[in-house]
């Protein structure tokens, strides 16, 4: 992205001299003559030019600093038009040769100020321009984007309802003497009211995550082998901790998906989580059969989802570190600055 910026850069300088040279030549003068005046106003343009994008306009104009702006804006085409006094004179002298030369440097500071202010103003212009042109296209791209979204939410929603006035008709048609059964239907219920209810905020309490864990846990317990061992620590997890709902959930799935069963060793699933000192550590462990990923391929979709939230909710306050090795999978997730 950098090499492409650095051309795009170049390109652009490189027409504008070309423009200067063929369409503002003096019929006066020599091409030679015309590239080296030219090449001068160039370099001086540019450097104002990238004073103003990279400084004045950033962190002045778009503060609302305007007096300041104004004086550094006319104060680098001053100092730039003062500088070329001592450069026409050398290239005058020097590179051209012009015997007993006679110089009018106010005429040659008011040429240099006029035309560097001119192009400058253009440049900015153009620019301020193409980028307001950009802003509106992305603003417009992102609210097309909500609106779809929006409308999945919508859509996406009747499923949950649906589903949810199901279990309630499906618990009432059990027979009550199946407790395990009305008991595992009722976690579940509990769990799809978490999400449809609670879930449709930015951030949640962590003991309401911990506790949708649980429920999770509950279900998976009464349907893999029992001699798969389950343990879940939530260690020193005091006080009100916010943090965007059902993140872990996603390293937790996987980890039942491919735990397998091998009666030749032990075979667990270790979930934890720890707070200290403003650090949320979240840990998944689980034991595999080699084999079982040879046939069965998991398209990463959740994993990847789960990365790019991350990026978007907590970028640079986050490490995430996925171990896959033949016998165990492990993910160790770290959120800094809760």
């Amino acid at each position: 992205m950098k090499i492409n910026k650095l051309t795009y850069h170049l390109g652009f300088w490189l027409l504008a001299y070309l423009f200067w040279i063929f369409i503002f030549r003096n019929g006066t003068l020599v091409l030679t003559h015309a590239i080296t005046i030219q090449f001068c106003y160039l370099v001086f343009i540019a450097v104002n030019y990238y004073f103003n994008t990279l400084y004045t306009i950033p962190q002045l104009l778009n503060k609302r600093r305007y007096v300041v702006f104004g004086l550094l804006f006319l104060g680098g085409i001053m100092l730039t038009a003062l500088v070329r006094i001592p450069v026409s004179v050398f290239v005058v002298t020097t590179v051209f040769k012009v015997p007993h030369p006679q110089f009018n440097y106010l005429s040659i500071f008011f040429d240099s100020f006029v035309n560097i202010l001119f192009w400058v103003i253009c440049i900015l212009a153009a620019k301020m321009v193409i980028e307001k042109i950009r802003s509106q296209l992305y603003i417009e791209q992102i609210e097309k984007e909500k609106a779809t979204n929006e409308l999945n939410f919508l859509r996406a929603q009747f499923n949950p309802h649906f589903l949810f006035n199901s279990i309630n008709s499906i618990y009432g048609h059990i027979d009550k003497t199946n407790k395990d059964a009305r008991n595992m239907l009722l976690v579940f219920s509990e769990m799809l009211r978490y999400q449809l209810y609670e879930c449709n905020v930015e951030q949640i309490e962590l003991d309401s995550e911990i506790n949708y864990i649980k429920n999770y846990l509950a279900i998976q317990k009464g349907r893999i082998d029992e001699r798969i061992m389950v343990t879940f620590n939530a260690d020193n997890i005091n006080g009100q901790i916010m943090v965007a709902p059902l993140l872990f959930i996603t390293f937790i799935e996987n980890a039942f998906k491919y735990i397998g069963f091998n009666g030749n060793k032990e075979n667990r699933v270790d979930i934890s989580l720890k707070y200290e000192n403003g650090v949320l550590t979240f840990k998944v462990y689980n034991t595999r059969e080699a084999f079982v990923n040879l046939t069965e391929k998991s398209s990463g979709l959740g994993v990847a989802n789960t990365r790019r939230r991350l990026e978007i909710l907590y970028p640079g306050k986050h490490s995430l570190s996925l171990l896959d090795d033949d016998c165990y999978y492990e993910v160790t997730l770290i959120l800094s600055g809760i």
